[in-house]
């Protein structure tokens, strides 16, 4: 994380896929930038690895002095395609966020994820809200996004259901 003396810190949306492109660009007109990224488990050909992934796609945070820097000119730096703005000016992040982003990194800087839940497969499972409330079923597996599959017995057959993991119990 780099930052500059006085600054705040504000949000940029990046190009697809062109957060590289926007911290190598921003950094050398003198921004500070935080990038915050996390290891990502990916399969592929029968094989498990990690890849590092920005933890908001996207999205990347600028420190900004706005009575000494130009910050309009982050709006046509290659790579952004915006800075976050509520009008004509840019919105601060809240005191904290980044300081709990920054928390929550390992050694080599990536955000910690949670942990999943602690089911297995075929553990019975409780939905706490939602349209299947109250409804029992079985623990299927994890999907992408942090949402759990679950089997629920709906018109005498199993159908799977993916819903958020805080909006499943254990049974």
């Amino acid at each position: 994380m780099s930052q500059v003396a006085d600054a705040r810190w504000y949000v940029v949306q990046t190009q697809v896929n062109g957060e590289a492109k926007a911290a190598q660009n921003l950094l050398r007109q003198g921004y500070g930038i935080y990038l915050p990224r996390y290891l990502k488990r990916r399969r592929h050909a029968r094989k498990v690895d990690f890849v590092a992934k920005p933890l908001f796609p996207r999205y990347m945070f600028v420190a900004i002095d706005t009575a000494t820097q130009r910050w309009r000119a982050i709006q046509s730096t290659q790579g952004v395609s915006h800075l976050v703005c509520n009008g004509e000016e840019p919105v601060a992040v809240p005191c904290g966020v980044l300081s709990a982003l920054k928390a929550r990194e390992d050694e080599r800087g990536f955000v910690r994820m949670e942990a999943g839940p602690a089911f297995a497969p075929g553990d019975k499972v409780r939905v706490l809200a939602g349209s299947f409330i109250d409804r029992a079923g079985l623990f299927d597996g994890m999907g992408d996004n942090d949402r759990v599959a679950i089997l629920l017995d709906m018109l005498g057959r199993k159908v799977r259901v993916h819903l958020d993991v805080d909006l499943v119990a254990a049974a």
